[in-house]
């Protein structure tokens, strides 16, 4: 069997925002207003507001201090003990960047794994406005694709779910060298980075983790691998028609077979494994967003365990 991800034979997206997809939007705003009700704002802040600092002055040290904070430069030319004193960033740039290739236009549940990323984005761009924050976005698939500067306000919330909702499928495999890469020449100022994908081009790209790794030095970066359940694991529900990704025609499997099922989870924790083995390697933060359950879930659980990890430094 090939490692290949699949898809239905059709998937039935339409470019063209009909009033389904109209509904759809609507229905994401909706449920991301009565989610900032929840924990979910008051995690974000907690977690992420104060990992953006700046200088701001030095002061004569004073018994107590925090003699990490010590700025030996002035201390030497001076012969007294100095500090540095910081100030938290006022408000905190967050850039989503967000696959659109092929392999993310498949769904088995209510969403899509597009329309899952569009509800993500949609969650984390309103908890960030919440907080006077400002959001970019980036499309990628191939190659890098829509790019919409760090903003504020409603109209710029609704143009990048919008965006990501109607995000035209690129087809070919996802490049995530090229779009890291772009990220890294012009994001200059700090920022805390979402790398959300499906990650199913991971084992063919031999750069990514590098520059993940890079880009998490000058970056609060968080990995999301976009997932369906079909993806880890075949239903026994007798012959099922699917379409290939990766050339015409379309493939039959006989979920009845154990050996088949079998094979195919095997299959999916090895991708599972060469995704997750890499974001290890580029020391990166990451959650699974597993479109059978609440989307808003894996975000608010992430969100807690930053908190608590924080909190227990």
């Amino acid at each position: 069997m090939q490692s290949s991800p699949l898809q239905p034979a059709s998937s039935g997206r339409s470019d063209r925002l009909d009033p389904g997809v109209a509904k759809r939007i609507q229905q994401v705003h909706l449920r991301t207003h009565r989610l900032m009700n929840t924990a979910l704002a008051g995690s974000y802040r907690s977690t992420f507001r104060g990992t953006g600092i700046e200088f701001e002055e030095v002061r004569p040290y004073i018994p107590g201090d925090d003699v990490r904070s010590i700025d030996w430069n002035v201390t030497a030319r001076t012969g007294e003990p100095f500090v540095k004193l910081f100030r938290e960033e006022r408000e905190l740039t967050v850039n989503l960047i967000v696959d659109t290739a092929i392999t993310l236009d498949f769904g088995t549940q209510r969403w899509s794994k597009l329309e899952g990323a569009a509800q993500l984005t949609a969650l984390i761009t309103m908890v960030a406005l919440h907080n006077q924050d400002r959001v970019g976005l980036t499309l990628f698939g191939s190659e890098p694709g829509l790019h919409l500067q760090p903003s504020k306000g409603m109209h710029h919330t609704q143009r990048l779910i919008r965006s990501v909702m109607m995000a035209p499928v690129a087809h070919g495999r996802s490049n995530y060298s090229a779009v890291l890469q772009a990220a890294e020449r012009t994001l200059h100022r700090r920022s805390l980075l979402f790398f959300i994908s499906d990650f199913h081009a991971a084992a063919h790209d031999s750069e990514w983790v590098e520059i993940l790794a890079r880009l998490e030095r000058r970056h609060d970066v968080i990995a999301v691998r976009v997932v369906d359940p079909l993806e880890e694991a075949l239903p026994e529900v007798g012959r099922l028609r699917l379409g290939a990704l990766d050339g015409p025609g379309q493939l039959e499997v006989d979920t009845s077979s154990a050996a088949v099922r079998d094979a195919w989870e095997q299959e999916a924790q090895e991708r599972r494994r060469v995704i997750q083995a890499g974001l290890a390697r580029a020391r990166v933060s990451h959650f699974d967003l597993d479109l059978g359950g609440d989307l808003a879930d894996p975000l608010v659980a992430f969100f807690r365990r930053r908190e608590m990890s924080r909190g227990g430094a």
